[in-house]
């Protein structure tokens, strides 16, 4: 389900293999995956959401909680490929001011 590849400048891209929704069945066992990656400092992490049709409040949380992690141990957290639809509810939620969202992979790497 979660597929984490090492891109270039040591980023690690997090995808997801079948996963259309973003839910409370699997948010917990992802966050727990999303974290370990922010062990070591100053880590570098894209969630490619590609794929994703549906994200619910504990899937919010998982972000907000990751991105907790990855602020206390000076790492940045980026997304990726996020559909209309669930860009409206980031929106909604105001989490467009709190997470640095982006379009697409490549303009998502030329950030860092």
């Amino acid at each position: 389900m979660l597929i984490v590849e090492k891109l270039e400048n040591n980023i690690d891209q997090v995808s997801f293999s079948n996963m259309e929704k973003f839910d409370s069945l699997v948010a917990d066992d992802i966050r727990t995956e999303l974290i370990k990656l922010f062990d070591v400092p100053n880590s570098k992490v894209i969630i490619n959401l590609e794929g994703v049709r549906y994200i619910d409040s504990s899937g919010f949380g998982c972000f907000l909680s990751t991105m907790k992690v990855a602020r206390n141990n000076y790492g940045t957290l980026k997304i990726c490929n996020i559909i209309p639809e669930v860009l409206s509810l980031f929106t909604a939620l105001q989490l467009h001011t709190v997470f640095d969202l982006y379009d697409d992979l490549d303009s998502c790497l030329n950030s860092f």
